[in-house]
């Protein structure tokens, strides 16, 4: 068992540190001040790092390297902020995926290159009024009409919502009930009868834009069918990857409170020497990398053992809730440890604690991670209707 990044994966994260670090701070600041998601001219830089295709299938345009090595980038681009990297989420760990994977090949052929080179965007929508973490529940129907798939129904926070340019819907096929019901289809943006709702105002997350979208006899060609009634369980298992990157995102932004509340203490004087020379200081910046590595540690065997395949449910759900519960309390404790500093906006403490609750809400609650977790250990699944 070798823990050891390879030589090849260490120049990539160095890559992906010195563009993040040196090139992007302007930009999470301009984000953060006007919630603007990142510009198409900055989508193109990152295409041309390779950085929007680091996993993508190399005869689509992609690097064609591991779920792992994609993790490495986006953790150093959400040290940076939330704003700057979610791009960089949605392409290599979010519906991306499920359409390079499950996509009829016109449908993969024409989206994932330009997924690659910066020039589109694509946002997975799932949850609605009545189903989010009951996904189960979902209402928006789908029917198959000859040559053409007809789409009714609403969906609500898609992340992306309005800016992106493709979607990946979950719909109930035939009316079909529970998971059996379930598949997905792409959708462009401009097809006739989707329409967007206003941006919603989240108290973190600038630059992630989120609205309902509402589908009015939607209709895209067959070809647009990712995967019909029976295929929820390989959506999900799909989705294991974007869990992944969720976590990926959370422990980003723990570790890049904890750079930058390290040299903070360093630099920070009271009662004649710098704070760091306090015992009570010393504890808390153990205790913070502690979990920082703990929750890195938790993501890369999920990816490492996912290989080129898909991640375990098991580990993916574990890796994800504690990242989501380590990025609360690090950024928390890095803001308290700047005292007055940490709480005022100009350096971007409070911006790192405001994100950090979002992921434990995304992509599968906390708490339902956690009963996952325990229906794994006992070997049976926990009906939460009864």
């Amino acid at each position: 068992m070798d823990f050891r990044l390879t030589e090849d994966q260490r120049a990539l994260q160095d890559s992906a540190r010195r563009f993040a670090h040196n090139e992007l701070p302007k930009l999470a600041a301009e984000i953060e001040e006007t919630s603007h998601p990142v510009p198409h001219e900055w989508l193109r830089r990152y295409a041309e790092m390779g950085f929007l295709g680091v996993n993508a299938d190399s005869d689509l345009g992609g690097l064609g390297l591991t779920h792992l090595d994609a993790f490495l980038v986006m953790e150093e681009f959400a040290k940076v902020s939330v704003g700057v990297a979610f791009p960089v989420f949605e392409c290599c760990a979010g519906p991306v995926r499920i359409v390079e994977r499950l996509g009829h090949p016109s449908l993969r052929e024409r989206v994932v290159p330009k997924v690659v080179a910066g020039d589109m965007l694509v946002a997975i929508s799932m949850s609605e009024p009545d189903a989010g973490t009951a996904l189960t529940d979902l209402r928006t129907r789908a029917r198959i009409e000859g040559d053409t798939i007809v789409i009714d129904g609403s969906k609500r926070w898609c992340s992306g919502a309005g800016h992106s340019e493709g979607y990946v819907v979950f719909c109930r096929f035939d009316g079909t009930q529970g998971a059996k019901g379930i598949g997905a289809v792409f959708v462009d943006k401009d097809t006739p009868g989707l329409t967007f709702g206003p941006q919603e105002q989240l108290m973190g997350f600038r630059g992630v834009p989120s609205a309902d979208m509402t589908f009015e006899e939607v209709r895209v060609p067959r070809e647009h069918l990712l995967v019909g009634q029976g295929g929820f369980a390989s959506l999900m298992g799909l989705f294991n990857i974007e869990r992944l990157g969720n976590a990926t995102m959370a422990v980003g932004v723990a570790a890049g409170a904890l750079e930058y509340v390290t040299g903070y203490v360093q630099e920070r004087k009271q009662f004649g020497k710098s704070i760091v020379d306090f015992q009570a200081v010393q504890i808390r910046l153990a205790e913070m990398a502690m979990k920082v590595e703990a929750s890195r540690l938790l993501i890369h065997r999920a990816a490492s053992n996912a290989d080129e395949g898909l991640p375990n449910a098991r580990e993916a759900s574990i890796a994800k809730c504690y990242a989501n519960e380590i990025t609360r309390e690090v950024t928390a404790t890095a803001l308290q440890l700047m005292g007055g500093y940490g709480y005022a906006k100009e350096y971007g403490m409070e911006r790192r604690l405001r994100d950090s609750f979002g992921w434990g809400i995304a992509g599968g609650a906390i708490d339902i991670q956690k009963v996952n977790i325990a229906a794994e250990l006992v070997g049976r699944r926990f009906d939460q209707r009864r």
